[in-house]
């Protein structure tokens, strides 16, 4: 896809879509899907494609999604007029148009005719590259959507058992569901060398704040102990720990910065360990951490 003559937006995204799909369709077969948020088949399609893509990836086969909406050059340039549109990709060039293929079974098929066709570079004796199913799986997750995105996970870790992201990110896409018990158990089934990863220590402590979760009624109760004595830390870590069990963060941090605020030091600094556990189970490089860390540090060195 030549850029002479292009605008600078129209050249990025020439260069994103080399990355994201032309570079690696040198060596492996991509799976290219055009859809939109709103395109109802689209979303109907697209855990059929991941399922697929991740059963496929030792064979060379890798999944790309461009939306429609945010890459209008790039979808110009491929000629897609209807959505869901789905093409395979191999070394820059489509092979094949997999549109047609909404069944599991149907995909495979095409999969299957394709790479006997075509001298895709299959995976090695080693380990898959899972890079862009964790990605995959990440974004999935942070779109809401935590049932797919466990099953994307859970696939990872049957074909990349040690992988620490992926146990991480199954822990967090189960709490995501509400599933502690099962996360509980997922966190349980870790191996040992992946268990101190930080990924890992990331899900540890969001399954530990998850357990803070409040019984049906009891935040209100909580919060109206908290509001009845502002003075009573422990009745206002008892609220804090039970608002961000019930995912309410924002009033969790508030009440965890006022109370450092008021006495930093009170039961060896608790209220400012419980405000770093939210932090590390959230991400430290998540926007809403930063904002939080930076009111933190305006009340400790301010």
């Amino acid at each position: 896809m030549a850029s002479l003559g292009l605008s600078i937006d129209e050249r990025k995204a020439v260069e994103r879509f080399r990355k994201n799909v032309v570079d690696p369709s040198m060596e492996s077969l991509v799976i290219l899907d055009f859809w939109a948020e709103w395109c109802g088949p689209c979303k109907a399609l697209t855990p059929v494609l991941e399922k697929v893509a991740a059963e496929y990836a030792d064979k060379g086969v890798l999944l790309a999604k461009v939306n429609v909406d945010e890459e209008q050059f790039i979808a110009a340039q491929f000629q897609v007029r209807s959505i869901p549109t789905v093409y395979a990709v191999f070394q820059g060039q489509p092979v094949a148009d997999l549109t047609s293929a909404r069944g599991e079974s149907q995909l495979k098929a095409m999969l299957d005719q394709l790479l006997k066709q075509l001298p895709v570079k299959a995976g090695g004796p080693g380990a898959p590259d899972v890079e862009p199913l964790l990605a995959m799986g990440e974004e999935v997750l942070e779109g809401g959507d935590g049932e797919r995105a466990a099953g994307i996970f859970a696939q990872i870790v049957d074909m990349v058992p040690d992988n620490a992201a992926a146990h991480a990110g199954l822990v967090r896409a189960l709490l995501a569901l509400g599933a502690v018990e099962e996360a509980e158990a997922a966190l349980a089934a870790v191996p040992e060398e992946a268990a101190k990863d930080a990924a890992v220590e990331r899900a540890r402590s969001a399954l530990a704040l998850a357990k803070d979760a409040p019984e049906a009624g009891e935040l209100a109760a909580l919060r109206a102990a908290a509001e009845a004595a502002p003075a009573d830390m422990d009745a206002q870590l008892a609220y804090a720990n039970a608002a961000f069990g019930a995912g309410e963060r924002d009033t969790a941090a508030a009440v965890l910065l006022r109370m450092i605020a008021a006495d930093r030091a009170w039961n060896e600094g608790a209220a400012r360990a419980k405000l770093l556990q939210i932090f590390e189970a959230i991400g430290l490089e998540d926007p809403w951490v930063a904002g939080q860390r930076r009111k933190l540090s305006t009340i400790l060195f301010g």
